[in-house]
């Protein structure tokens, strides 16, 4: 299949899925009867017994985000201690270690955050119990926490005058229940129909072809292992849920993790299905179905020219390499997987960026300057392209809320959005929304250029090391859990320093956006005059996307002017003097 018929056929899947899978994603928070609750509606009343929930109950948006918090604090210690005593758990065949405190605070803080970082390399570091039970819960119940926000937040902009927004145990229980379990489960089976493996076995040793025995770098023997474990369930959640975090250190790379091109397709697919759709379902709970289709024109105008200049770039030569002595026809296919080739990790790169997903196919570091540009300014964008899920939403909308006040300014009329005026409290919630991410990239990327912890981590220097510390802090300040590579980050300084980025853009956000749906759930709505705003015409589309260019990417620009842009700069003068050498 030529490649721009596999790119256009992967985005109309997604295109087409959006309104009924939104629809359907509206009608489970919204409390309706669905065939899935026909069938499991007797297990989400046994959990509310257990756990002696009261799902009559709702909460205001304090105790809701308080809840919200105590929630991952819980998963957090349970998720920290499993990984620090694995060595005394079952099902660890190969007798793991406990994991090093500050691997394992970093870890937790990055599965409960849903940011899933990873600075281990997972088949040689945790137990099958440590991945099922602890990685692979977490990717469930962070992802559902996401969810939960997007509820509470839908709620919020369409009630008025109460001050409850749901209530949050619920939310999650009917998330993962009614959305993620049962969309896991089928994308699981499919994995596992085209090799993905799924079991809880010990490693098996085999004998390669040269000798049966391999050595180490202390001259020690050892014996080859291919590695084992509960795969397929993990990587559908994983790929389904927005959060990262690969079974194998080499994520989507791996063959037991991607084995064909069918799987890399459905799971380009399945990241996309969620963030998008939960948009859409954003304007059916509202009453208003323009304003999400308004959403999705906006982060569209940014996502395809990112992914056609990352193909671009991609599918060029190396301008270093001489044609005479290395083919290139195929593209810069440095870092990239000969099973799919240089457009569908382009494609893969452009996805998983947008929707703050780590599981790559590819290796970024190996990407062009200017290709891994797009894939940098999407993680950037502080989940705002598409986003996580739950994240997408309320961090466009922080913009949104800003653009209406912008937009009020303008006309000189107090702004309003879905007929609610904007308050100093919602513009300070969404200036937290905004600023936080921002600080906690550039903040953490300063600490790190300019400590000797920090710069310990570089294998390459000047301007893509300083590109690969970057990444590093926007992937952990926008919860993406992406790595630039080439970037030692298994230090105690990167561990604690990309946690804490983690939590603070996590739990500072969040928060602030369960404060806007409460806000607005407490208002009156106005009746609309003349001089009200649209917020769903093309005019509302091109100010919101102007400001989300203005805002998301000039706050960068200096970082990224020394980083891939400089290295562009750099290649281009080698390119030049080598031309003038060979004349």
């Amino acid at each position: 299949m030529p490649t721009y018929i596999h790119i256009i056929l992967c985005l109309a899947i997604v295109t087409f899925s959006i309104k009924p899978l939104g629809i359907y994603i509206a009608n489970v928070f919204m409390g309706k009867r669905t065939i899935l609750r026909k069938l499991l509606g007797w297990l989400e009343i046994l959990i509310y017994k257990i756990c002696s929930i009261n799902n009559k109950e709702e909460m205001d948006w304090v105790r809701y985000a308080s809840s919200m918090v105590l929630f991952g604090f819980l998963g957090f210690a349970l998720l920290f201690f499993i990984l620090i005593f694995q060595n005394f758990l079952p099902l660890n065949p190969q007798n793991f270690a406990g994991v090093a405190p500050d691997i394992a605070f970093n870890a937790a803080i990055g599965f409960v955050t849903n940011g899933n970082w990873q600075s281990y390399a997972g088949e040689n570091t945790l137990s099958n119990f440590s991945q099922t039970i602890g990685l692979a819960v977490q990717n469930f119940v962070s992802t559902a926490t996401g969810m939960a926000a997007f509820a509470a937040l839908a709620r919020g902009f369409s009630r008025r005058q109460t001050k409850n927004i749901g209530n949050f145990y619920v939310d999650v229980v009917r998330g993962t229940l009614y959305i993620f379990l049962p969309l896991s489960f089928i994308f699981a089976v499919f994995l596992t129909s085209q090799g993905v493996i799924q079991n809880i076995s010990p490693y098996i040793e085999y004998a390669p072809l040269e000798n049966s025995i391999a050595v180490n770098n202390d001259n020690e023997s050892h014996p080859k292992l291919i590695p084992q474990g509960a795969v397929a369930s993990q990587v559908a959640i994983r790929t389904i849920g927005s959060g990262g975090g690969g079974f194998f250190a080499v994520n989507g790379a791996h063959p037991f993790e991607n084995p064909t091109p069918l799987t890399n397709f459905f799971q380009i697919i399945a990241i996309l299905l969620i963030p998008t759709a939960i948009i859409y379902a954003f304007g059916v709970i509202i009453g208003d179905r323009r304003q999400g289709w308004a959403l999705l024109a906006v982060m569209s105008i940014i996502f395809i020219p990112s992914l056609i200049t990352t193909i671009i770039y991609e599918q060029s030569p190396n301008p270093l390499f001489n044609e005479k002595i290395i083919d290139s026809s195929a593209g810069n296919m440095e870092g990239k997987e000969v099973r799919f080739g240089t457009a569908n990790a382009s494609l893969r790169a452009t996805v998983a960026t947008a929707t703050s997903n780590s599981s790559p196919n590819y290796m970024l570091d190996s990407f062009s300057p200017l290709g891994a540009l797009a894939p940098i300014i999407l993680t950037q964008f502080s989940e705002v392209i598409f986003g996580g899920i739950g994240s997408g939403l309320y961090n466009i909308l922080a913009f949104v809320i800003l653009t209406v006040f912008i937009g009020g300014l303008m006309v000189g009329r107090a702004p309003e959005y879905m007929g609610k005026k904007i308050s100093t409290f919602d513009i300070k919630m969404a200036s937290v929304i905004i600023i936080v991410p921002a600080m906690v990239v550039l903040f953490g990327t300063a600490i790190a250029v300019s400590t000797e912890a920090g710069k310990a981590g570089i294998f390459n220097y000047g301007a893509q090391g300083f590109t690969e510390i970057l990444y590093a802090f926007s992937s952990a300040g926008n919860n993406d859990g992406g790595s630039f590579a080439g970037l030692k980050t298994n230090s105690e300084f990167y561990n604690i320093a990309l946690a804490i980025s983690m939590f603070c853009s996590r739990y500072f956000v969040i928060t602030s956006a369960i404060a806007i749906a409460g806000s607005f759930a407490s208002k009156n709505i106005s009746p609309i005059n003349a001089g009200t705003l649209p917020t769903h015409t093309p005019s509302f589309v091109f100010l919101l996307t102007w400001i989300l260019i203005m805002v998301g990417i000039l706050t960068y620009i200096p970082s990224i002017v020394f980083g891939p842009i400089a290295e562009h700069l750099h290649i281009e003068n080698l390119k030049n003097n080598n031309m003038m050498t060979i004349k």
